[in-house]
């Protein structure tokens, strides 16, 4: 029997993300997922790699420090750790080099997560963690398991390839692409963009996806479900930098989309509200309570836009 309590679980990668001056934050999108439905009150489980090594002793005791699970974390004899050299630009948008053969590189598939996702609402993932043969069919074996797939596309060049996308997308839920990559699939699928709900209604069609997410950055967030269409604007706020918004957003969606009974308003205020909330703090995993994101949510209301 399942928990009332929503279960969610996030594959790929967790990583210290250094960034100038020598500061180190953890980070990995899925990571900065799991944490944020955390803080939402979701029993999130991360299912990742670790190095046996001190860098990955200290981020499992982080980790634990903050109440979350790290059952689903491997610790890997051969590889190390995940370190990512971060640097910030003059848009306050964050640049990675993310370096190969990590911990997270080589996930085993290992019954604990199968028997997990039978009991979970959801799994979400990204391209990145499929960027090496092993733990690419790690993750195909669990969207097996898995009865709702979440694909945060999450495009960090060169580690993709289209036969993989499409492969994912043919396996997936709902999807979440922000602009530029929902160009550059409609690119690969040789589609002529005409307008986004067009490029949204394709996209459903070809991969029988009932659900997609758009980000948009300042110009807010559209959510397709069928042929519903919910348009939002972003919660104005005072920017510190933009590192793991998109995944404190997506963090935001799936906790009240999960809820039962929830609308899709309730569902867009709190994502877009949470994607703000985080974007006006340093880093993607700040330190807050759910009562602290709550109270900033309710005084900063939001309705749908036109299409």
């Amino acid at each position: 029997m399942k928990e009332n309590k929503i279960k969610i679980a996030c594959y790929g990668e967790v990583l210290w993300d250094i960034f100038p001056g020598g500061q180190r934050r953890i980070g990995g999108a899925p990571f900065n997922v799991a944490y944020h439905l955390s803080r939402m009150g979701v029993d999130a489980h991360m299912i990742s790699g670790v190095g046996n090594d001190d860098l990955g002793n200290e981020l499992l005791e982080k980790i634990r420090n903050w109440d979350m699970s790290v059952d689903g974390i491997q610790v890997n004899n051969q590889y190390p750790t995940s370190t990512v050299i971060a640097s910030i630009d003059e848009n306050n948008d964050a640049q990675y080099d993310i370096v190969q053969h990590v911990a997270w590189d080589y996930i085993e598939t290992r019954p604990a997560d199968l028997n997990l996702l039978t009991e979970t609402d959801a799994l979400v993932f990204g391209t990145l963690a499929a960027r090496n043969e092993k733990s690419k069919n790690t993750l195909f074996e669990l969207t097996e398991a898995s009865n709702y797939n979440v694909f945060d596309i999450n495009l960090r060049p060169p580690y993709y390839d289209i036969h993989l996308i499409k492969d994912l997308l043919h396996r997936t839920q709902l999807a979440k692409f922000n602009k530029a990559e929902l160009r550059m699939m409609l690119d690969f699928m040789g589609k002529d963009y005409v307008t986004e709900k067009d490029s949204i209604q394709y996209l459903q069609d070809v991969f029988g996806m009932k659900e997609i997410i758009i980000s948009k950055g300042s110009k807010g967030a559209l959510y397709a479900n069928e042929d519903n269409f919910y348009l939002y604007p972003t919660v104005s706020v005072e920017i510190k930098d933009t590192v793991g918004s998109g995944d404190s957003f997506l963090a935001g969606f799936l906790s009240k989309h999960l809820e039962t009974g929830t609308s899709a308003h309730q569902i867009m205020h709190q994502a877009v509200a949470l994607g703000a909330f985080i974007t006006a703090q340093e880093g993607a995993c700040p330190e807050y309570s759910l009562g602290e994101f709550t109270g900033f949510r309710d005084l900063h209301q939001v309705s749908a836009l036109p299409m």
